[in-house]
């Protein structure tokens, strides 16, 4: 009898389904990607090793830990960039006319990311990457600047809809990591772009997916998995 594809999920919080409590407006863990399903349906064992706030920083320290388990695991999914990317914005609203930068920059975003994809190879362990889900740029200006100077933040940041584009930077990023490094690539992106109505899909917040769009990224791993013919357990 064959033993289930061992899955690792190394990543921040959209794979540890963290969204917003529209009652209490503060963050719960509600995974609707729909896990379990996957397992059941292409005979896989799932970890989520997924954290709240984890950059490729974070990550590349998860992944330590994980190469050092000694755990069986054929592959890891990983989904960073989402934090990597973002502002300090109670600074950016006290200083309008500093300079500012993002928690990990993007050359360095793309290397260190480039090293973890590289360190699992040597381990004989496929990795697998996610681009990113995209965002509602007003609906993220107003919740993470609701409590700031909204102005000088607006001084600094220009048009709003840059927060879009600069977040997009990071999702095409991963793209190109693994275009290079020749790695699959889970498009959960254009699975949120097809559908089109993005305020039915993200929280408050403007950035995490709720149900309907955890459900999204599960269609697009599934549309992912049923498109291998199989998951070699060497890279």
């Amino acid at each position: 009898m064959e033993r289930r594809t061992e899955i690792t999920l190394l990543g921040d919080s959209i794979l540890k389904g963290i969204q917003v409590d529209p009652k209490t407006r503060g963050y719960q863990v509600r995974n609707d990607i729909g896990i379990p399903e996957l397992e059941a349906e292409f005979d896989l064992h799932v970890r989520n090793d997924a954290h709240f706030g984890a950059t490729c920083v974070k990550g590349a320290k998860l992944l330590d830990r994980l190469l050092a388990s000694g755990r069986p695991c054929q592959a890891v999914v990983m989904d960073f960039g989402g934090n990597d990317c973002d502002f300090r914005w109670r600074d950016i609203a006290a200083d309008p006319a500093g300079a500012h930068l993002p928690a990990v920059p993007l050359p360095e975003f793309r290397e260190r990311y480039r090293g973890m994809v590289r360190r699992l190879r040597e381990a004989g362990i496929r990795p697998i990457l996610m681009n990113l889900p995209p965002l509602l740029s007003q609906w993220f200006f107003d919740w993470w600047c609701r409590d700031l100077d909204q102005a000088a933040v607006r001084a600094w940041l220009g048009d709003v809809s840059n927060i879009y584009a600069h977040q997009e930077r990071y999702s095409r990023a991963v793209e190109s990591l693994a275009r290079e490094e020749r790695v699959p690539l889970v498009d959960v992106r254009g699975a949120f772009l097809a559908h089109g109505h993005l305020e039915t899909l993200l929280c408050e917040d403007g950035t995490h997916p709720n149900s309907a769009g955890q459900a999204l990224i599960g269609q697009a791993f599934r549309k992912f998995a049923e498109a291998q013919e199989s998951l070699p357990e060497t890279a």
